[in-house]
Parts: C-alpha cells; structure tokens; sequence
C-alpha cells in the first residue's frame, strides 16, 4: 500500500487525514482501533468491494457476449453449466458485498472492530483474516455451536 491519507469522520479522529505508512500491518503493540487501524481496514474493506464489484461487472459482460444458441448438445450444456456456476458465485458475493457494507458502516459509527455480542475486541488477526467478522472468536464458536444445536432438532 503506497502512502495514502484518506480523511474520514469517525469518532476517534475527527476530520483529520489518515497517512497509513508504507507495508503497514495492524498490531497488538498499538492502541486497539486507533486511527490508523480504522483507515488501515476500511481501505482493505473497499478494495475488497471494489474487487467484487469488478468482478461482477465482468460476469455480466462475458454473460452478455455468450452464445447459448450452441448447436452441440455437449457444448451448450457446458455453456449453461459455467454459467449457473458464475451466477451462484456471484450470488454469493453479492451477500458478501452486504456484510462488507455492514463493516464500513461499523467503521462509520465507531463500533467497527467489537464483538456484536460481548463489545469486547475482536483480535487483529481475525479481522485481518476476515475483515468483515463481527463476533469475536469466542462468540462466532457460540453462535455456530447453538446453530449446530438448533438445525439437529
């Protein structure tokens, strides 16, 4: 990531640009959630959105370009498989772009980087692995073993 500054408006900084340095990574030697984390995480949020948006657009247009009208049987029942494949995917991506927004709006109100249930801090290296995670470890396992529970009834 080159030297960015970004200005955002979140609790814990104001309007005051943001200067992430060069190779930059979160740690626990810092105060947790500090501005530079913020940004350091919404910057990661929205070129992982961008990503996708991306990705999307280029799904429609190979969509759009495709021949169904294979007149080999084979081929166009490979065409309709790839195709369903594609759009389950983006499918998902699309419900992913969902919790993405969720985060930058966490990120907006200041909560961004505490667990939902228990507002403790969920650790960098979740977030890093999966920035858009809400719960902490702790309360993810919960939430899946009460889940787990529920579904064998």
């Amino acid at each position: 990531m080159s030297n960015m500054s970004k200005v955002i408006n979140t609790p814990k900084s104001g309007n005051v640009p943001i200067v992430i340095p060069e190779g930059y990574r979160p740690s626990d030697k810092e105060e947790f959630m500090n501005p530079i984390q913020v940004e350091y995480f919404r910057q990661k949020l929205l070129n992982w959105k961008n990503e996708l948006l991306s990705d999307a657009s280029e799904t429609l247009n190979n969509l759009s370009e495709e021949n169904l009208q294979k007149p080999d049987v084979t081929d166009r029942a490979q065409v309709e498989s790839d195709t369903s494949i594609r759009l389950r995917t983006r499918d998902r991506e699309r419900k992913l772009l969902s919790k993405i927004e969720s985060a930058l709006r966490r990120i907006e109100d200041g909560s961004y980087g505490y667990c939902e249930e228990t507002d403790e801090p969920i650790s960098l290296k979740r977030l890093e692995a999966r920035p858009i995670a809400s719960l902490s470890l702790d309360a993810q396992e919960r939430h899946e073993r009460n889940e787990k529970t529920h579904r064998d009834d």
